[in-house]
């Protein structure tokens, strides 16, 4: 039996998403029609899109469904930067934090290497958490302040090493300048209170939009969503139908919708007990693996993180060798490096942290789930100093020159 410690990737599909979902696939109908059968799969999209916006604490019309967390991203930092850039073509430059999920800097990279864009990088401490005076630096360009900045992009918690950011005071910095700001919750929410009326508020009105994923909370794959406030301007990219305030055409899945909706509820009103279940079965792995293997050490902000998450550094050993390792044990990890033609890449996050390479590639992601135990906990610790013994003896990969 596989021990699944792999929780930030994707969860197990809740029984009650699956539930919800099956008995929405029984039903016959396209919810863009308009007989009885259509109207009645518009019936169920519309309250499965009000539950989520109850969960997410914001309006149902603020709700678009995605495919998921990378397509939410993608229509937030495109759909921002041609509507602003429709609007001012000097507004160019995009506010990136370092350390970011890999659909944010691929999305940014993009508009930088095909539509013009100028990014700025603002950096991370050692703890992994947003250096907000170089923020307010990449939000100061241009004259008056912030008059070339068509967006900028954050994470909530840094999807790697689990630290919290400082997105109040960062949004405050950007509402002070008139730069609309996205912010990816996709592996925060139902693990940190989250309310995107409470964001708006706090914010000033910087916050435009907050993506989403369904498999991060025990929903299905393949379904996510983008908040869009009702005051911010997108351009689409998804165009035909002009269903979702013309934001994202397309026949909508209501099966899906049906079951991110439940996952939603059932994680926010776990979220509390769940959080303090979760960060002291974290904290004990933490304890254990320090005992065990006392070469390692913890990454991130050991307080201000997202409960479930133990980013781990273990020196001189390959995190690919150590998942390699575990996984033949039963055991499920992911690393906080990225694979090109089977080259491990150092982690970005780790080195926007100030690490050097080898550190960044000697890391382990150990994440808890709402499936989590103590056994589970138990495992991964007595495995993991074999797991590092062997690994460190197999050494250290070097990408050729």
């Amino acid at each position: 039996m596989v021990v699944y410690l792999d929780h930030a990737a994707t969860t197990p599909l809740r029984p009650e998403a699956r539930d919800a979902w099956v008995a929405a696939s029984a039903s016959v109908g396209n919810p863009s029609s308009i007989h009885t059968a259509g109207q009645s799969a518009r019936r169920l999209l519309e309250e499965s899109r009000e539950r989520l916006a109850a969960a997410l604490d914001c309006d149902p019309v603020e709700v678009v469904f995605t495919s998921g967390g990378t397509e939410s991203i993608n229509l937030a930092l495109k759909g921002l930067f041609w509507s602003r850039q429709a609007a001012d073509a000097s507004r160019h430059a995009i506010v990136v934090a370092m350390g970011e999920h890999h659909a944010t800097l691929d999305a940014a990279e993009w508009l930088e290497a095909h539509e013009g864009a100028a990014l700025r990088w603002p950096g991370l401490d050692a703890s992994g958490s947003l250096l907000l005076d170089e923020w307010e630096d990449a939000l100061g360009g241009g004259a008056p302040a912030g008059a070339d900045v068509a967006l900028a992009t954050m994470l909530m918690a840094n999807n790697e090493v689990g630290t919290l950011q400082p997105v109040s005071q960062a949004m405050l910095a950007c509402a002070r300048v008139g730069v609309p700001l996205h912010l990816d919750a996709v592996g925060a929410f139902g693990h940190m209170p989250l309310s995107f009326r409470g964001l708006r508020d706090g914010s000033g009105g910087g916050l435009a939009a907050m993506s989403v994923a369904a498999h991060k909370i025990g929903g299905p794959a393949g379904i996510g969503a983008l908040v869009v406030a009702r005051d911010a301007t997108l351009t689409a990219l998804i165009h035909g139908g002009g269903q979702q305030r013309g934001l994202r055409s397309g026949t909508q899945n209501v099966a899906n919708a049906a079951a991110f909706a439940v996952a939603a509820e059932l994680a926010v009103a776990e979220r509390e007990a769940e959080a303090t279940r979760l960060t002291a079965l974290r904290d004990a792995l933490v304890t254990g693996v320090r005992a065990a293997v006392p070469d390692a050490t913890l990454n991130g902000d050991p307080t201000y993180r997202l409960p479930g998450n133990a980013h781990l550094s273990f020196p001189g050993a390959q995190g690919d060798s150590l998942l390699l390792m575990l996984d033949l044990v039963g055991v499920a990890v992911s690393t906080g490096s990225a694979c090109q033609a089977g080259i491990p890449d150092p982690s970005h996050v780790l080195l926007a942290m100030g690490r050097d390479a080898d550190a960044a590639r000697s890391v382990l992601r150990v994440t808890l789930g709402r499936e989590s135990t103590s056994g589970d906990v138990d495992a991964f610790i007595a495995a993991i100093p074999a797991a590092y013994e062997r690994a460190r003896r197999a050494g250290m990969a070097r990408r050729a020159v």
